[in-house]
């Protein structure tokens, strides 16, 4: 009897099936091709399978080139072997952010049990700078870790700094689970030094990729990446960017396709947040500093509405402007006579002791013989 696994094992081996063909394109033909991405679009993927390897199709001569020197085969083996996924467009753990992507992965290799569909309404990616600060990579796990707490998955790109922080603070929190979207293959960890974390996020959350296992991290692979970091969740928030930072390549392919973006501000001495400050003014982005803000950002309208901060109140904020005026003429320290607040305050003599008794109730002004001081409360 084959099972439901088995049978996508099979699917994956043969590429007459649209799984088996999409993961045979995915190595010959670089992910964000417009041209591949157009063709997937009105064809199924084994008939543009045919077509890529057709010697009458002159803009897929690479492709070519590579399915001559590239075992597709054995690389979908390989990936069986190790447990490795591939998802393509229609299955039910595709990421349903991925649509409004304009050049569509082909599909994508996936390890880990983490459920993916759901991430456009409950996983908000965070991004950074590679060479964080102490206080962006506290900043980066506390946010991380909260919003885990409230079930939301957190998506970044398993890099240093930012990245990695993120991770982490959501696998301590352990509710809502992360996500690392690589730039080379999900066996191949990268950068080496996140091979443990790697490891734990393939056992408790996922790690995907749009290039096959084995395949190496290149420059072109990480821009290309940091689009469907942006795409697959409900908003992206940036914990320190420089003027450069690739972070905010993520930020402006979120603000493009509508996604709510929300930025960390630092100190304005701080060349690591002069990008996100720059965001801000660019009005690409809205400041965020805690969880409930990010909340408020991307959540749910009318639940998750952030409470307006303010400082606690004061008795003296409820009273009225005329007693306010007696109440900051008051001296704290030695009594002055009702004359003298007269001619500070210039409230008539009557007006002033009808308001020097209502302060007096409310416990803001005190009586020392004929004069009167301010009771600090």
């Amino acid at each position: 009897m084959i099972t439901d696994a088995d049978q996508t094992d099979a699917e994956l081996l043969d590429p007459s099936t649209e799984r088996g063909a999409r993961a045979v394109l995915s190595h010959l033909v670089e992910a964000g091709d417009h041209t591949l991405s157009a063709l997937l679009e009105a064809d199924p993927a084994p008939e543009v399978l045919a077509r890529v390897l057709s010697d009458s199709s002159p803009e897929f001569g690479a492709a070519r080139l590579r399915a001559a020197r590239v075992d597709t085969r054995a690389s979908a083996a390989y990936a069986i072997r190790q447990g490795i996924s591939v998802l393509v467009p229609g299955d039910a753990q595709w990421p349903e952010g991925l649509t409004d992507v304009a050049e569509a992965p082909i599909c994508l290799w996936v390890d880990g049990p983490l459920e993916l569909s759901r991430l456009r309404w409950s996983g908000v990616s965070i991004v950074g700078s590679r060479a964080a600060t102490a206080y962006g990579r506290d900043i980066a796990a506390g946010l991380a870790a909260g919003l885990s707490e409230r079930g939301y998955a957190v998506v970044s790109g398993a890099a240093f700094g930012i990245d990695a922080a993120a991770h982490r603070g959501a696998l301590v929190a352990g509710r809502g689970g992360t996500v690392a979207v690589l730039a080379g293959g999900v066996d191949r960890p990268y950068p080496s030094a996140h091979g443990p974390l790697l490891a734990e996020l393939r056992e408790r959350g996922a790690v995907l990729s749009e290039s096959p296992p084995g395949w190496a991290p290149q420059r072109h692979r990480f821009l290309l990446r940091n689009r469907i970091i942006a795409a697959m969740t409900a908003g992206t928030v940036v914990v320190e960017a420089g003027l450069r930072s690739g972070s905010l390549n993520t930020a402006r392919h979120a603000a493009t396709i509508g996604r709510p973006v929300g930025v960390v501000p630092g100190p304005v001495t701080s060349m690591l947040s002069a990008g996100c400050h720059q965001a801000v003014r660019d009005g690409v982005a809205m400041l965020v500093t805690d969880v409930a803000e990010v909340l408020d950002l991307v959540g749910r309208m009318g639940q998750d509405a952030a409470a307006r901060p303010s400082a606690p109140a004061a008795p003296q904020d409820l009273l009225s402007a005329a007693d306010q005026v007696v109440w900051a003429a008051l001296p704290i320290r030695a009594a002055t006579s009702v004359d003298a607040l007269v001619f500070a305050t210039g409230v008539a003599p009557g007006a002033l002791m009808a308001a020097l008794t209502r302060l007096e109730l409310a416990g803001l002004a005190a009586r020392v013989g004929a004069d009167w001081r301010r009771r600090v409360p």
